[in-house]
C-alpha cells in the first residue's frame, strides 16, 4: 500500500502514524487504533484497502508498538489519547471518526472523554469499560502470562521492525501492565461521551455480551452490534482471522453505515 507516514510529538513520545488515501470534503478521516501487542499492519492490513475508497484513513501505533518507541512512562489509555490528539493537531485535522480495537478501544474512549471536540463518530470494537466485562478466567490468565504466550503473528510483526528481542519483552510488559492496572470507567464518566458511538463485539469474544449492553446503556445514544465472530476477525485482525476475511467483509457495511449516517 502507498501511504504517507510520520511522527507526532507529545512530550518525549514520538507517535508513528500513517495516512492512507486522500482527504474527502464530505467525510471526516477515520483514525484506526490497534490492539495490544499489535501493529498497524497486523491489525488493519486487510481493512485499510477497503476503507480508502470512501474516506481517508489515519492509522497510529501506540507507545512501544511497531515504529513508536517506548519511553519512561506508563502505557495508559489517557497517555495514548493525548498522543493521538497530537497526531491530529500535526495533521491539522480538527475532527475525526475513531475506531479503536481491544486495548485501542480504551484509547478511543479516553480520547472521546478527554478531547471530545476532536471525535465525531466512535467505534469501540472488542473493548470493555470495566474489569468485570471480561470473560471468566481472563484476568488470571493474563496475570500468569509471559511474552512466550503472545500470538506468533505479533512476535513476528514486532521482530520484523525491532530485531532486538528485548523490545518484544518491553512490549509485553507495557501491554500486560496496562491491562492489569486498568481501573475502568464509571457509568457517569461514560455518560459524558458526546460522539455518536457504536459498541461492536464478537459473539465469541473475550468481552461478555452483557457488558456491551451495559456500555450502550451508559453512553448516550449509542448502539450495540454483536457479530458472529471472535476477538477481531471481523476487522481482519491477523491473529484472529487467520486469513479468513469473510466475517470482515460481512461486517464492514454496518461500520460504514454508522460512520456515514447523519
Amino acid at each position: 500500500m502507498d501511504f504517507e507516514h510520520g511522527y507526532a510529538h507529545n512530550g518525549s513520545l514520538r507517535m508513528y502514524y500513517e495516512v492512507h488515501g486522500q482527504p474527502r470534503p464530505d467525510r471526516a478521516p477515520l483514525v484506526l487504533i490497534h490492539g495490544g501487542g499489535s501493529t498497524i499492519e497486523s491489525n488493519f492490513r486487510e481493512l485499510i484497502p477497503l476503507l480508502i475508497g470512501t474516506r481517508q484513513v489515519i492509522a497510529v501505533e501506540e507507545e512501544g508498538h511497531g515504529h513508536t518507541a517506548p519511553i519512561d512512562r506508563p502505557l495508559t489509555a489517557e497517555n495514548s489519547a493525548a498522543d493521538v490528539a497530537a497526531v491530529l493537531r500535526q495533521l491539522d485535522v480538527p475532527q475525526a471518526d475513531v475506531l479503536g480495537f481491544s486495548a485501542g478501544g480504551h484509547t478511543a474512549l479516553a480520547l472521546a472523554m478527554e478531547h471530545p471536540a476532536v471525535v465525531r463518530k466512535l467505534i469501540i470494537a472488542s473493548s470493555m469499560a470495566a474489569r468485570d466485562g471480561m470473560v471468566e478466567g481472563f484476568w488470571d490468565g493474563l496475570q500468569n502470562a509471559t511474552s512466550a504466550d503472545m500470538p506468533e503473528v505479533y512476535r513476528e510483526a514486532d521482530l520484523k521492525l525491532n530485531p532486538d528481542p528485548q523490545h518484544l519483552e518491553k512490549l509485553f510488559v507495557l501491554d500486560s501492565q496496562r491491562m492489569l492496572t486498568f481501573p475502568g470507567w464509571s457509568d457517569e464518566q461514560l455518560g459524558s461521551i458526546t460522539a455518536s458511538t457504536l459498541v461492536l463485539l464478537g459473539d465469541r469474544d473475550v468481552i461478555k455480551p452483557e457488558h456491551g449492553v451495559q456500555m450502550v446503556r451508559a453512553i448516550p445514544g449509542s448502539r450495540l452490534m454483536i457479530v458472529p465472530g471472535n476477538h477481531g476477525d471481523y476487522l481482519g485482525e491477523q491473529a484472529a482471522s487467520d486469513g479468513d476475511l469473510r466475517t470482515m467483509r460481512a461486517t464492514l457495511p454496518f461500520l460504514l453505515h454508522h460512520l456515514d449516517e447523519a
